[in-house]
């Protein structure tokens, strides 16, 4: 039987007839342990939560790896490559790759009668991936590739509204090239992601039009996006694919550029990297508010139970043993403070999950609502790390058990 504990449980147990000064301490440090826990468990769930929905929405325009033409361009003009050089199975081969599909992108200006607009065509072929814009559609339906060239169109709420255009409606666009040209579509869905800065960019198109336009053969593309399992491994992953395209080369000779979509958009990552922090400082001022009111907590109760250590002392108990007996009884007041903690934590991100109580402005914040990303794993690090911690915090001040002296001690009142 371990002695210490069950001291400890006694004396715990054994209070609560008994009017106590150290109670009401407790009792303030319960309240800060719960609210430390559901405040650290809601600020690592909506930062995750945020984290994981804008970097869905970016790599659902742009994919997590892209292979083009290795030139100079920035630009969205992009030179063509020859689809036969990649090795696809080969890329499909590697264990975290999930998807790889063509593409090509070409600018533009879209018109109606009273509106202008510079855009971006991504044209796409009967590989690509519709799920991204399937959950983001709002109306109408996404356009199907046949053998036949298409010419339906994807647009995003934000410029149908610029333009006053709608399912159905016909639109222009213009290329800007020798000479000129002009394509009509007709819109067949209408989506909306929340991120205005691409919705109002990105137009999805047939990529057969944009290889007409070009000039380019029906094996030439711009270059192919790849879609991996998890995002945390797009480095070693977007390695693995700069090895298995090292042999790949176009037509003039030139090797192909793979690059990830964290160095497509660093300031959208930098940014979100920077989220981080504020989550570090966040539980890092928690866990020392929490420890604050432990040690103030543990040390009342030692001076209440400065007779008790006497007498445990004169019975020949040693000094670590009777900081067991105090560190075990702090730990169950800091496990009922964890548990309603976890309570109130979870039960607030349930209700954001399910209910979306708190929305956001999406043209600031790129969602409507507060996103929440519950994970177990998250769970049990911050009550595991949590406890530790502050128990952690408590071994010095429990040190003041050694100061005690068994005579002095048995005549405190």
């Amino acid at each position: 039987m371990n002695l210490e504990l069950f001291i400890a449980k006694k004396i715990t147990t054994g209070e609560k007839g008994e009017k106590k000064m150290s109670r009401p301490i407790i009792k303030i440090a319960k309240l800060s342990i719960a609210l430390g826990i559901s405040v650290m468990i809601l600020a690592v769930a909506i930062v995750t939560g945020f984290k994981s929905e804008i970097t869905n929405k970016v790599t659902g325009f742009g994919s997590h790896i892209q292979i083009t033409n290795y030139d100079n361009n920035s630009s969205f003009e992009t030179q063509p490559i020859d689809k036969n050089i990649i090795d696809t199975n080969l890329i499909k081969k590697i264990p975290g790759i999930q998807h790889i599909q063509a593409f090509a992108t070409k600018p533009c200006i879209l018109k109606t009668k009273s509106e202008i607009q510079g855009i971006i065509l991504n044209g796409i072929g009967k590989d690509y991936d519709w799920s991204f814009f399937s959950k983001n559609l709002v109306e109408g339906e996404v356009f199907k590739l046949e053998e036949k060239k298409s010419n339906e169109i994807l647009i995003s709420e934000k410029l149908s509204k610029l333009l006053q255009v709608k399912i159905g409606d016909k639109i222009s666009v213009y290329f800007i090239q020798q000479p000129p040209r002009e394509r009509r579509f007709v819109i067949s869905g209408i989506y909306n992601t929340g991120m205005e800065e691409f919705d109002k960019l990105f137009l999805v198109c047939d990529m057969r039009h944009i290889q007409k336009l070009n000039d380019w053969e029906e094996n030439q593309i711009s270059g192919y996006e790849i879609f991996i399992d998890d995002f945390d491994e797009i480095s070693e992953l977007t390695y693995l694919v700069k090895q298995s395209t090292a042999s790949s080369f176009t037509q003039d000779g030139g090797s192909v550029k793979v690059r990830s979509i964290v160095r497509k958009y660093p300031q959208i990552f930098s940014w979100l990297e920077m989220l981080d922090l504020n989550v570090w400082i966040i539980l890092s001022l928690m866990i020392l508010v929490a420890g604050i009111n432990m040690v103030s907590g543990l040390l009342i109760i030692i001076l209440e139970k400065t007779n008790m250590i006497g007498i445990l002392k004169a019975l020949g108990t040693q000094n670590w043993s009777i900081r067991k007996v105090f560190l075990y009884q702090s730990s169950m007041i800091i496990g009922k403070g964890m548990l309603w903690g976890n309570v109130i934590g979870i039960g607030l991100c349930l209700l954001q999950y399910y209910f979306e109580i708190i929305p956001l402005d999406p043209t600031n914040y790129y969602v409507d609502t507060v996103p929440v990303n519950l994970k177990l794993s998250h769970l049990l690090l911050l009550n595991v790390g949590s406890l530790i911690a502050t128990v952690a915090m408590l071994l010095i001040p429990s040190y003041l058990i050694t100061k005690i002296s068994p005579a002095k001690a048995i005549k405190f009142d």
